[in-house]
């Protein structure tokens, strides 16, 4: 695998399509439906949001013209490539009842054969980290497992950060790194677009073969790297350094109550996020008694359920379930799995319905460190 720095028109990127097909693969990427950027099949470049960008803050997600012919000026919506190595609900076994013997069957469907169109840096960042939960440890998920290694990944660079991404503070973005097979970076010009590319594996190589397409020159490659630097220089900042120690030294901050006045336990944030992976296991029965079924389903830490134990729910209150949530993502998920299970993608700020930014309550919970806050809401920090 030699090839550098290659130009791709947009009839190449429909051959690319083309091709994923040929091969079996199931083309999904994103696409406007009800108001927002969506992950579904592709059938050609017209599914493409063209032409859209998305305008996010706090608790707010809206659609807008960008008046040229982007196929990839957005940031990301609400649906993250996890739902499909980690399905919302799926089906572990069925039990049938038959002249008085249980007969299982479990779930046997083959795995489908998924190409990734418009993976942005920091969803390839939440890949990986969910590669770590599911098959870094000595138990690995047979269902994540036989679809993760079939996933084929066309990556595309982040030209424009949205208000509330800081992937740059985590180091997962705007540039894909690695993970990919093909990464696209989208240089726009008015109506038209093309895209120069780099290739990450021995398969991103085969197909690109099957694609037309050019070396780029020097200055097409640079023009997709300084379009890349001026996304990130546009992002907000999360204070890494030392923020593992930072929050574990914050357990009882005032600054958690403030936050849980306004929080609502939704479960919001859990469920748009790309790397969060709690579920619970559901048994169900037909009026009959004669079917059974076991399903997992995704789940959160912000119910009071999923903590419960006999006697009753382990974090009984809104500020012990946010203060749950927040130390895992950030601090303790560094000593269990080696990384930061935050990718910087916005998702949990844009879609909280409140506006809650974890960027924000970092950053208070260390000026009140320093002496720098003194927060007027905050009641004594207690469970």
């Amino acid at each position: 695998m030699s090839k550098g720095p290659f130009k791709l028109e947009r009839a190449g990127l429909l051959q690319l399509l083309q091709a994923l097909k040929t091969q079996g693969y199931l083309t999904l990427g994103p696409t406007v439906r009800e108001g927002a950027i969506v992950y579904d099949e592709l059938h050609r470049l017209e599914d493409l949001p063209i032409g859209y960008t998305d305008h996010q803050e706090g608790g707010s997600y809206r659609l807008e013209q960008r008046g040229d012919g982007a196929m990839f000026g957005y940031n990301v919506g609400p649906h993250s490539w996890k739902r499909f190595m980690h399905p919302p609900i799926l089906r572990l076994f069925r039990a049938r009842q038959a002249n008085g013997d249980l007969e299982f069957e479990s779930e046997g469907e083959a795995a489908p054969k998924y190409a990734f169109i418009g993976v942005r840096a920091c969803e390839l960042q939440a890949i990986r980290v969910q590669d770590r939960v599911f098959l870094g440890g000595p138990y690995q998920d047979p269902h994540y497992k036989a679809r993760r290694e079939q996933v084929f990944i066309v990556a595309v660079n982040c030209t424009q950060a949205g208000h509330t991404c800081f992937c740059a503070s985590v180091e997962s973005g705007p540039r894909a790194q690695t993970g990919f097979d093909l990464a696209l970076t989208e240089v726009v010009d008015g109506e038209h677009s093309y895209f120069v590319g780099e290739v990450g594996s021995e398969a991103g190589a085969r197909l690109l073969d099957r694609v037309a397409h050019r070396a780029a020159q020097e200055a097409e490659w640079n023009q997709a790297l300084a379009l890349v630097d001026r996304a990130a220089r546009q992002m907000r900042h999360l204070d890494t350094q030392g923020l593992k120690e930072r929050l574990y030294q914050s357990l009882e901050h005032p600054r958690w109550q403030v936050v849980a006045n306004r929080c609502l336990s939704c479960g919001n944030c859990t469920q748009v996020c790309p790397t969060c992976f709690c579920t619970s296991v559901e048994d169900h029965t037909d009026l009959a008694g004669q079917v059974a079924e076991r399903t997992r389903r995704w789940d959160s830490c912000f119910t009071a359920d999923f903590s419960y134990l006999h006697g009753g729910s382990v974090r009984v209150s809104t500020l012990a379930r946010y203060r749950q949530w927040l130390t895992h993502k950030l601090a303790s998920w560094q000593d269990q799995f080696g990384l930061l299970g935050c990718v910087g993608c916005g998702r949990c700020i844009t879609w909280c319905p409140v506006g809650i930014d974890l960027t924000e309550e970092v950053a208070a919970m260390n000026d009140v460190q320093t002496g720098r806050f003194a927060p007027k809401e905050a009641g004594g920090a207690h469970v």
